[in-house]
């Protein structure tokens, strides 16, 4: 097939959102060949507890004038990654809705699909 990367990359980042939104949407996915995944509300708490505990210390380092500007600005990132992993696992978490379905079904009058002849 002659396809260009960037179609390659539009469908494959394309695929790729899909499955976050409907694993955000369902708590669950699965992708078809290859497995079925589900978010693990225990370890999400876990998480959530171990960024809220490191934005504090990276706080504290950020503002700490003792430290070399290197440490403070190395601790500024780490201090932005816990609250970007706060920010994306709180709704997760505090969403209690149970969205998961069961899929539809083919009705009996579709019939059974045949083998290929």
């Amino acid at each position: 097939m002659m396809l260009s990367e960037k179609t390659i990359d539009t469908v494959v980042s394309h695929q790729f959102q899909s499955a976050n939104e409907a694993l955000f949407q369902n708590k669950s996915v699965e992708i078809s060949g290859f497995g079925k995944f589900f978010f693990n509300e225990k370890k999400a708490h876990k998480m959530l507890e171990k960024f809220e505990s490191q934005k504090e210390l990276f706080w504290k380092w950020m503002h700490d004038d003792t430290l070399p500007e290197a440490k403070r600005r190395s601790a500024s990132l780490k201090y932005q990654m816990a609250v970007d992993g706060i920010r994306d696992l709180k709704p997760r978490i505090h969403d209690r809705s149970d969205l998961r379905g069961v899929e539809e079904q083919p009705s009996a009058s579709e019939g059974i699909e045949g083998h290929d002849k």
